[in-house]
């Protein structure tokens, strides 16, 4: 992969730092576009002798000599992990920092960083919200899915499986790092996935939100011969799950914690509600061994 040049005060401009210039919104570090300038063979451009590249920390905490040199520093570190391709969650809570002339460039900036199967039309017109719909519907399933698994609310923009591009952009983010459910697309523009799932399970001790805390739970479902079996439960997001009977995506992998929850419709459609996990590997051992799951072919809503 080719190098990439990258020059933190404009384009042909010597390296320059005054005050004021990381809050600009022609701040490199906060520009939409530039999230993508990435790469093992980065270059810093416009570095002059006397530049701000060439401060040296005064002491092992990595502060300098001023305030803004320290931010500074701080910002450039932060980019140069050498990254060519994002987590989807990291890359997306670094564009919540990020401006741009046109509001859909916060949305096409994403593309090379999340890998997407196919690059969708770019219109200046186009509402962020349509983009989001377009890229996603451009994205690899196992993208799909995370957005799927992970995410802790229905969507409100329409479609309640994956969050809006409002939503990504205002709320908080979940971490980055399990296996998750694939969503992939057919030729009906239905989305769609084909997981184990449990058709009936009761959920309480998730309604009551405490700000700042995880909130503990459990899961109770029934075996084949009727007996019910309870299970630790823990949402790590602010979302209120009501305590009532749901049908339950993902509740028997090893993997990854995460579980769906949700309403079964008509004709095999299924509405988000939320997600919890099951942390304890021994515990979603016993959930599995229960023997309780069943193959469904799944239409998101």
């Amino acid at each position: 992969m080719a190098g990439v040049m990258c020059y933190l005060s404009g384009l042909g401009r010597p390296l320059t730092l005054k005050e004021g210039d990381l809050e600009s919104d022609r701040c490199w570090f906060r520009r939409a576009w530039t999230l993508q300038e990435v790469g093992y063979d980065r270059v810093i451009a416009g570095d002059t002798p006397d530049g701000p590249l060439h401060a040296e920390p005064m002491n092992e905490d990595g502060k300098y000599e001023t305030e803004l040199l320290t931010r500074f520093h701080n910002q450039l570190q932060s980019t140069r992990a050498g990254a060519i391709f994002w987590e989807m969650f990291e890359a997306l809570k670094s564009m919540q920092n990020r401006v741009s002339t046109n509001p859909v460039d916060r949305v096409a900036g994403l593309t090379f960083l999340l890998q997407s199967e196919t690059i969708p039309a770019y219109y200046e017109s186009e509402s962020p919200e349509d983009a989001w719909t377009a890229f996603v519907n451009s994205m690899r399933a196992e993208i799909r899915g995370e957005l799927f698994s992970s995410y802790p609310e229905p969507g409100n923009a329409g479609t309640k499986w994956r969050p809006s591009w409002n939503q990504l952009m205002t709320k908080a983010l979940p971490a980055d790092g399990y296996l998750s459910t694939n969503v992939d697309r057919n030729e009906m523009d239905e989305d769609w996935c084909e997981e184990e799932c449990i058709e009936k399970g009761l959920v309480w001790g998730l309604a009551q939100v405490a700000e700042g805390c995880d909130r503990r739970g459990e899961l109770i479902v029934k075996d084949a011969g009727g007996t019910e079996h309870a299970f630790n439960i823990t949402a790590i997001h602010e979302y209120p799950i009501p305590d009532d009977t749901y049908t339950l995506i993902g509740a028997y992998r090893w993997s990854s914690p995460y579980c769906v929850v949700g309403r079964r419709l008509s004709e095999k459609r299924f509405g988000k509600v939320s997600v919890f996990q099951i942390p304890d590997g021994d515990e979603r051992s016993r959930l599995q061994d229960l023997h309780i799951t069943e193959h469904c072919w799944n239409i998101l809503v």
